[in-house]
């Protein structure tokens, strides 16, 4: 997916006149926010499990190299095959050469396919893909990018989808203009039946790998990710390096965490462990099995300060939470990682120069961290992006010249108290019979959408002093 997140500002002034697309945030926010409370609250011990979760997580990524090799060892042992790739481009071309000779995919949801572009790789080489999660084959007949990381499609309305389906299930001979969420999905699951049955290849993604078995861990409310690795030849994983945990009993932990973070849910529907090919006695199961491990950047962030955010496990809580993000929506960040997880995993991916504006997509009020499964600090990790972003624009920027003309005052406090006092006098005089301005000088960007209230003619500290007296 080619990144637009250098534009976030424009973006996002785009998705706030977005009628449509505020109606569907609406409909959505609470909803994810009321069942994960009220799921936590139902589990007494959710804190000690998260307590826990982060030990094992800080435990593995002290040893990932070998959890990673024991892993391989266990996938070969299994029968499978370990692919390693540094680079998307790595990754997409190691897949393209196990499907040579394919001519459909079908692929469960996977935000490392988004991260790596895979379809469009797959695609270039004539291969057909099918994404088979139902938000997902969405937002592939809308040739859109997720605007969720566990729910792609929730920038649609029912009638988004129904109009996309009256135009591209016709060629099935459906003519039918549905409007009705039952017949919507009944509909899909009819087109879905047969690209899962003629698939030669079926890829998944991996919630978790698991290094004492050499199993990947998919967690879904669908059947798709079932159909998707038993029923193909071949079954491709494609994971990031950091999902390895040491063992099933470590899995379970983040099991009871994932769900009630992601979507409320005590479990999901689904939760399917894949072990290798098809031994003789299974009645079912793919003849090849593949992993491939995408680094793409993480192994840097081990080494470095925003190491914290490997911990990540992908639920989204952060994103249902965040106000900037239920304002604009997924597809205002520009890439693949939205809400407050992409303003710091974007920057540090694609780098400061094209993604360094979403570290101030953030009003930093700590929600993120506060329902954070496993308490990334991700506040912490968005303002040392921002000074970093600060010190790569160099000296002669604009906003850095205004922050030094800001030290310069705040350094000497008898002129930075003359000047502030001459100012708020001028203001109070200035607005004292309107009460209000709508523009300030250097305030643009707040007085476009909200009036400054009039100064009443001294500053805090005069206030503060006056009362200390008293």
């Amino acid at each position: 997916m080619k990144s637009t997140a250098h534009r976030f500002k424009y973006q996002a002034k785009i998705a706030l006149k977005n009628v449509n697309l505020q109606n569907a945030l609406a409909r959505s926010k609470s909803h994810f926010i009321d069942k994960r409370r009220a799921a936590v609250n139902a589990l007494p011990e959710f804190n000690s499990l998260r307590r826990r979760a982060i030990e094992i997580k800080e435990h593995t990524l002290a040893h990932l190299d070998f959890y990673l090799e024991y892993f391989e060892k266990q996938v070969h042992d299994s029968g499978g095959h370990v692919h390693w790739a540094d680079t998307p481009q790595a990754a997409c071309d190691q897949i393209v050469s196990i499907c040579q000779g394919a001519q459909r995919v079908t692929k469960g949801k996977s935000m490392i396919s988004e991260e790596i572009a895979l379809n469009s790789a797959l695609e270039i080489n004539g291969i057909e893909v099918t994404e088979t999660d139902l938000g997902e084959y969405i937002i592939q007949l809308a040739k859109e990018p997720p605007s969720h990381i566990i729910a792609p499609a929730v920038h649609k309305t029912r009638e988004d989808v129904a109009n996309l389906f009256h135009e591209h299930h016709q060629k099935y001979g459906l003519t039918k203009r549905l409007s009705q969420i039952p017949e919507l999905v009944n509909e899909a699951r009819q087109v879905l039946r047969e690209k899962f049955l003629s698939a030669d290849v079926g890829i998944t993604g991996a919630n978790f790998l698991i290094a004492e078995t050499g199993s990947a861990v998919i967690v879904t409310n669908e059947g798709n990710g079932d159909l998707t690795n038993t029923l193909p030849r071949v079954h491709i994983v494609v994971a990031s390096i950091e999902k390895v945990l040491p063992n099933l009993e470590d899995a379970t932990t983040f099991l009871r965490l994932l769900a009630r973070s992601a979507t409320g849910q005590e479990i999901t529907s689904y939760t399917s462990f894949s072990t290798g090919p098809r031994r003789p006695e299974d009645l079912d199961g793919p003849e090849e099995f593949h992993i491939i491990l995408v680094d793409n950047g993480r192994s840097e962030m081990l080494g470095n300060e925003f190491h914290e955010m490997l911990r990540c496990i992908r639920c989204g809580a952060c994103l249902n939470h965040c106000p900037i993000y239920s304002a604009v929506g997924g597809h205002a960040y520009g890439w693949v990682y939205p809400g407050p997880m992409g303003s710091v995993l974007t920057p540090l991916m694609l780098g400061l120069n094209k993604a360094g504006n979403l570290a101030q997509a953030s009003t930093l009020c700590g929600r993120c961290e506060e329902v954070c499964p496993m308490q990334i600090p991700l506040p912490k990790l968005l303002r040392q992006l921002r000074f970093k972003h600060y010190q790569s624009q160099g000296k002669g920027s604009l906003t850095g010249l205004a922050l030094k003309l800001w030290a310069f005052f705040a350094k000497r406090p008898r002129i930075y108290h003359l000047m502030t006092a001459i100012t708020i006098r001028l203001l109070a005089q200035l607005g004292r019979r309107r009460g209000t301005f709508t523009y300030l000088p250097l305030g643009g960007n707040w007085t476009a959408a909200r009036d400054i209230p009039t100064p009443q003619g001294e500053t805090f500290m005069a206030a503060w002093k006056k009362r200390q007296v008293k």
